[in-house]
């Protein structure tokens, strides 16, 4: 590209689709085509890669892709002789690459700083051959500048998302209203309740609330934390169970924040010293309807608030996208088909209890039959079933619920979960008269149920005679299906995850590596893992006052069920996650 770099001038498509051509990227009737090709005002405003990454031409070098933005930045980074850069919005001080320069002069040479260190700065463009201002930069910097090149509709997008965002953090810090008290101890902080409240609808909180929950659906966060310290606040997102801080706020804009969230969620805005809850519903940029439901905890720094996002799809999906295998699925679908009985998930916060039971409950909310549900809170509101919440400041718990709804002719009753022995009774005799119950218990493993309900207070004889079955679950972190590639199967890692029991070696294993599509993680998604034992004739004999656990386990091994982990090492072996990550969310087997 010599021409262009003589000139220092901007890159121009003839230019560009020239140099793609000689090195047989692209062919001469795509050159033509593209040349021939009508472009509107809004065309020619855009990057000339941007344009031909829209025709979707074919890689005449990789048979079978395309020629995607992504991949012809990545050829222009290596015409240039710079390294690529994927910008990841999470890994990005938002703070302080925008106060490298100017929005403006950002805008003008379409480059964006995207790491600042105390010995270099590195910026992304989109122009390498535009270099002009990189002298006058390093000369007020006083630092000198690693150039990269990166995706231009990225560059463009990211440059007004985050000098959109520090303006309006800067713009609602300044405001003398959000001033915090001086002094530094923490009996200060607690009198935040005196100070003027924030003007939660001040124009530069609506803005960074707005920022917030589209960020949050771009990421495909399960939940957004804000959380307030001292004199800064941090929001964290949780991607695939795991958190990841994305930005801090000044703590007189965190407050601001979560006062405008409370007043979308109808919650009491002037209550700043008991917790909480509320919901609110809101569209994502594809346009779905997403609920979230709130939580706010008062803390020694101001409320912390944690909204859960309730991805609208997930009422969408099938047993088979949960994660269920074929066995699983038949022995899943056997229990809740029945017409009477109880039916229990099982496992800790974040298992993927609630879909798998909204998913259950969307399956069997057929016409002919009436299903109701008593939830604490309700999760998400559903068409095809009726819900009630629990409201105990006028005694309507779970116990109650269940009374309450035995008068309203239901076929299913879904209970949000069995905590006494009060709604546990209830839920058996509602089992008793015909009806099938489905409900959680927070229980390590599937067989650990029985115990928990014998605990409780409920007689060994109404567990045998009204539980079906129980399923165990958690939820897995899968493999990016973009950059996983083949490994050396761990075989003691291997045989501790099977153990005691033996299990066929796989084929081939894999591991994660890291790319753009999973945030260089190396997994996108997940999946649960089940643990299915069905209440059998030979089963229920273990179920008794003393009852031995290990021959339980046993028993339905003997019939079929598969331990959480040896479910994960089934995983394992259909190459959609790693050892690691089963051993980390499924427990040992206890007294093996």
């Amino acid at each position: 590209m010599n021409s262009i770099v003589q000139s220092q001038r901007q890159l121009e498509l003839r230019e560009l689709l020239s140099e793609l051509r000689k090195d047989e990227r692209i062919s001469d009737d795509d050159v033509d085509m593209v040349l021939r090709k009508p472009r509107s005002k809004e065309d020619l405003a855009k990057h000339p890669l941007t344009f031909i990454a829209e025709q979707e031409l074919e890689d005449r070098k990789n048979k079978g892709r395309l020629l995607d933005e992504t991949a012809l930045s990545h050829w222009l980074a290596e015409q240039a002789g710079l390294n690529h850069y994927d910008i990841d919005p999470l890994r990005v001080n938002t703070a302080r690459v925008t106060e490298v320069m100017s929005f403006a002069y950002a805008k003008k040479y379409r480059i964006l700083a995207v790491e600042v260190e105390p010995d270099k700065v590195m910026i992304a463009c989109a122009e390498p051959y535009l270099t002009g201002w990189v002298d006058n930069l390093e000369h007020v910097l006083k630092k000198p500048i690693e150039r990269v090149v990166a995706n231009p509709s990225e560059i463009s997008r990211y440059i007004t998302e985050f000098y959109t965002l520090a303006k309006s953090i800067s713009g609602a810090s300044s405001d003398s209203a959000f001033a915090l008290p001086s002094s530094g101890n923490l009996e200060a902080f607690m009198q935040l309740g005196e100070l003027k409240d924030p003007d939660a609808n001040d124009r530069h909180i609506v803005t960074i609330v707005d920022w917030l929950f589209q960020y949050a659906f771009d990421q495909r966060a399960s939940d957004i934390h804000i959380e307030p310290r001292r004199t800064i606040g941090y929001v964290r997102f949780r991607i695939d169970g795991v958190l990841h801080t994305v930005y801090e706020m000044p703590a007189q804009v965190v407050i601001a924040v979560v006062s405008r969230i409370k007043s979308m969620g109808r919650m009491n805005i002037a209550e700043k010293r008991k917790p909480q809850d509320g919901r609110l519903k809101t569209k994502t940029p594809k346009g779905l309807e997403v609920e979230l439901r709130l939580s706010t905890l008062p803390t020694a720094f101001g409320e912390k608030l944690v909204m859960r996002i309730f991805d609208p799809e997930v009422l969408l999906k099938t047993f088979n996208q949960l994660g269920f295998g074929p066995n699983e699925r038949d022995r899943w679908q056997n229990m809740i088909a029945r017409p009477d009985g109880i039916v229990l998930v099982t496992g800790p916060t974040g298992s993927g209890k609630t879909t798998t039971l909204y998913t259950t409950l969307k399956m069997l909310a057929t016409p002919k039959v009436n299903v109701c549900t008593i939830e604490d809170p309700i999760e998400m509101v559903e068409d095809s079933f009726n819900q009630m919440q629990v409201q105990h400041s006028i005694n309507l718990d779970f116990a109650a619920g269940v009374r309450a709804l035995l008068r309203q002719d239901p076929d299913i009753i879904m209970i949000g979960e069995i905590r006494d022995r009060e709604t546990a009774e209830m839920a058996v005799q509602a089992a008793l008269t015909g009806h099938l119950v489905i409900s959680t218990l927070h229980t390590n493993d599937a067989p650990s149920a029985i115990t928990r309900l014998l605990e409780i207070g409920l007689p060994s004889y109404l567990v045998r005679a009204t539980l079906l079955g129980i399923m165990a679950q958690r939820l897995v972190r899968t493999l990016c299906p973009h950059c996983k590639v083949e490994g050396e199967l761990d075989e003691e890692l291997w045989n501790e995850l099977v153990a005691p029991w033996k299990a066929e070696k796989p084929a081939r294993v894999y591991k994660p590596v890291g790319c753009l599509e999973c945030r260089n993680t190396g997994f996108r998604g997940r999946q649960g893992i089940y643990e299915i034992l069905p209440m059998s004739t030979e089963v229920q004999k273990y179920v008794i006052n003393e009852c031995d656990l290990a021959a339980m386990r046993r028993q339905g091994m003997k019939e079929g069920m598969r331990t959480l982990r040896l479910s994960g090492a089934q995983k394992v072996a259909a190459g959609v996650t790693t050892i690691e990550e089963v051993m980390r969310v499924a427990p040992a087997p206890i007294n093996r």
